[in-house]
């Protein structure tokens, strides 16, 4: 018999991935690094190369200190236009138990759209749009991302990709 996740738990993951959007859509990136484990794993990759099982991704970060290193990296190093974002996350489902993670962890699924705003001129376009395909896990009532795999629906990203998505 599988185990069933409670109510809180499953309100605690919408909450997560909506806090995941938020930090990121006020700026505040840095502070996605409290919402990892330590070992978690972070990948973006599009859904051409996951559906036939190709390796590449364009961003692959293996711990949350990695994927922190590569934010401090955006912040001082990469020179871009200001750019505004606003994620529409909907359709979270948890499927079910994680059985390759230890402790209180489920597997998860949610669609993303992220819309991106030009500071300079305002013209707007859809950035990015897929899943997110995630395995989070309970440290106590704390829900944390151990593993959060964005798989974009498009074959190309229209720039550079510099934030996480």
């Amino acid at each position: 018999m599988s185990k069933a996740i409670t109510l809180e738990a499953r309100v605690a993951i919408d909450d997560l991935n909506y806090e995941w959007a938020r930090l990121i859509d006020e700026d505040r990136i840095e502070a996605i690094g409290d919402l990892l484990v330590e070992n978690a794993d972070y990948k973006v990759a599009s859904r051409f190369n996951v559906d036939r099982k190709l390796p590449s991704a364009v961003i692959h970060c293996r711990s949350r200190a990695q994927l922190l290193d590569r934010i401090t990296s955006m912040r001082v190093a990469n020179i871009y236009e200001r750019q505004i974002y606003r994620h529409v996350v909907s359709g979270v489902q948890v499927l079910g138990p994680a059985t390759d993670v230890p402790g209180d962890a489920w597997e998860t699924r949610a669609n993303y759209v992220i819309v991106r705003t030009m500071e300079h001129d305002g013209s707007m376009m859809v950035y990015s749009c897929g899943q997110y395909r995630d395995v989070i896990v309970f440290e106590g009532a704390v829900p944390k991302f151990a593993r959060r795999h964005v798989v974009y629906d498009s074959r190309m990203i229209e720039t550079v990709l510099v934030i996480p998505i």
